[in-house]
């Protein structure tokens, strides 16, 4: 203690410096259920259609990736997934011509109505992969791309006077397109999807089943599964994102059975027994890409649209676009992009050696 300080005054100095306890947060009560004492009706299950009647008025946005090496016909697929042209551009291609080679990234959006319900489809077709020498990095394009639309969408967030509705590029799925070898997955492949499985929800599909017999599909399927479980690669729909058991339930039987999907992919009708039918057609036959004893196009179609859509969306704004804008408000020292050191710009990102595909 200094001197010429009375001790009574450091004492009342030093408890004047000690912060007052703050009161604890009230706690609210849990909602009571009166379910049972209401007196008459009032209309709560409107809710639901209020709800539907106004979606229908502003439509859905869906945005989808195909990624893999050249030759797997991922332009294809996507074209037997929504049963139209979406993967180009030009609304007068013809059926019979062959899908031109995608040499870059390209978005491509196209809207699809059905039963009055409409949807903003953006379909995003990317370059083949894995076909010259040098394949360091191959994912970084890709990867920058979908932070790109994570970037967009956090600064018209951030706007004082944001739009009403933000446009919404962010992709909600990744089908990633894995060579029917038979064999393993290459080291390209794992170390593509490891990158990618941290940004976007990556569906695995097993290209051009047809090319294997059905003891060999089972076992490839068992192998990609087991593998992508030893790199530690998570692809939707991922286990910590159930929601009850309900969601677990179905969703592990999704990941320990149906993953990844084996399909065939085809845009071209044929007739078989009376019926017009998607199919390829080979010496000893057609295949229906629709039949599920021919292939598994059915099951990753209705796992797509029919019962995960939006739930690939929750996971895209609530996990991936989440953790992108927690790290770049974080890096930007809490502030909004453009207002700190970070400024606008993304970090750049060498090009990278991958070779035009498809």
């Amino acid at each position: 203690m200094s001197k010429g300080f009375p001790e009574t005054r450091t004492d009342a100095a030093m408890s004047e410096l000690v912060p007052e306890p703050r009161p604890k947060p009230a706690v609210p009560m849990k909602p009571v259920s009166i379910n049972s004492n209401l007196l008459g009706y009032i209309g709560i299950d409107t809710i639901i259609e209020q709800m539907r009647k106004k979606t229908m008025k502003t439509g859905f946005d869906f945005n989808i990736m195909v990624v893999g090496q050249s030759g797997l016909g991922k332009s294809t697929l996507v074209n037997t997934l929504f049963k139209s042209q979406v993967s180009r551009k030009a609304a007068s291609w013809n059926r019979e011509e062959k899908i031109p080679k995608t040499v870059e990234i390209k978005a491509i959006g196209h809207v699809i109505e059905e039963g009055g319900v409409k949807m903003k489809l953006t379909v995003i077709d990317t370059p083949g992969f894995g076909d010259q020498i040098n394949n360091e990095n191959c994912w970084e394009p890709i990867e920058k791309y979908i932070n790109e639309q994570y970037e967009k969408f956090l600064k018209e967030e951030v706007n004082i006077a944001r739009k009403k509705r933000i446009p919404d590029t962010r992709v909600h799925c990744c089908l990633y397109f894995i060579s029917p070898t038979g064999h393993s997955l290459r080291p390209l492949d794992l170390e593509f999807m490891k990158h990618l499985s941290k940004v976007v929800n990556i569906i695995p599909v097993i290209a051009k089943a047809d090319t294997m017999t059905l003891e060999e599909k089972t076992e490839f399927k068992q192998r990609v599964r087991k593998e992508l479980e030893v790199n530690g690669i998570e692809f939707y729909p991922q286990k910590e994102f159930d929601e009850d058991l309900e969601d677990k339930t179905e969703n592990d039987k999704i990941r320990q059975e149906s993953m990844p999907f084996a399909v065939v992919g085809s845009d071209k009708e044929y007739q078989v027994n009376g019926k017009r039918l998607l199919g390829r057609k080979t010496p000893w036959g057609i295949i229906e890409v629709e039949n599920l004893n021919h292939c598994e196009f059915a099951l990753l179609r209705d796992f797509v649209i029919r019962t995960h859509l939006q739930d690939l969306k929750e996971v895209t704004h609530n996990i991936h676009y989440e953790t992108y804008r927690a790290k770049r408000l974080n890096d930007n020292g809490g502030l909004p992009p453009g207002e700190g050191l970070l400024g606008t710009v993304l970090p750049p990102v060498p090009a990278s050696p991958c070779p035009t595909a498809e």
